[in-house]
């Protein structure tokens, strides 16, 4: 299950979170972002270890400013949190295990 996170909820679903979490900046209009959706919308059992989350840029430019966001897609993993790996555009699946370290 994919979350789409605000400013409100990002703490509570990310930084506190007891799982690595995957976190995707996107927008509704960016083609590679569609392609990232995908591939996360698909991802099997293996990613049940992790939380996956998405953030509009477009919706929440506060949280895209505050973690440097300056081109999506963007994956920045999340572990005890703390900020561990960022991967600017599309990732497929082999990559996001190997982000998330499962």
């Amino acid at each position: 299950m994919i979350l789409h996170l605000t400013k409100d909820d990002f703490e509570k679903e990310v930084l506190k979170s007891d799982k690595p979490t995957l976190v995707d900046f996107y927008a509704d209009w960016c083609g590679p972002c569609k392609i990232q959706t995908r591939i996360l919308e698909g991802l099997g059992p293996d990613f049940e270890k992790a939380k996956i989350c998405k953030v509009n840029v477009d919706d929440e430019s506060e949280l895209a400013a505050e973690f440097g966001v300056q081109s999506i897609p963007t994956l920045l993993v999340f572990k005890d949190g703390k900020l561990d790996k960022r991967v600017t555009g599309v990732t497929q699946e082999g990559g996001l295990k190997e982000l998330l370290g499962i």
